[in-house]
């Protein structure tokens, strides 16, 4: 059974960093997409970055290119996200997402992935 489990969330002033980490267990072959999302009350929730684990090809949604990092270590099962130069705007929860037997390049949406995390709070202060 595929599971992710995500940490590393909690506070930062604007302007800091934080990193999120994702493990990954139930799923050995690279052939995977693992992406990153995030959810702010009343809003949708939106990918930010995701990653194919295979090749390590990385895509970031517009908001947050430049300033956020995301990387894998296949021998951990880890999937990472750095967060730099955050905004008040990047509090949310965020969640880790897998979508198996698959490349990344046109999976953008939540609805493309079938395994979740249970997710991390990430809050900016002023």
């Amino acid at each position: 059974q595929v599971q992710l489990v995500e940490s590393g969330g909690g506070s930062a002033q604007a302007g800091g960093s934080l990193r999120l980490s994702c493990a990954v267990s139930g799923y050995s072959n690279q052939h995977a997409c693992v992406g990153w999302f995030r959810q702010a009350p009343g809003k949708e929730r939106e990918g930010v970055a995701r990653t194919y684990i295979d090749s390590g090809s990385t895509y970031y949604a517009d908001s947050v290119k430049g300033r956020f990092t995301i990387s894998r270590d296949n021998a951990k099962n880890m999937v990472y996200l750095l967060m730099s130069s955050l905004k008040q705007e990047d509090t949310a929860m965020y969640y880790c997402a897998a979508r198996l037997w698959s490349t990344c390049r046109n999976y953008d949406s939540s609805s493309d992935y079938n395994y979740w995390g249970q997710g991390t709070q990430v809050t900016v202060s002023s």
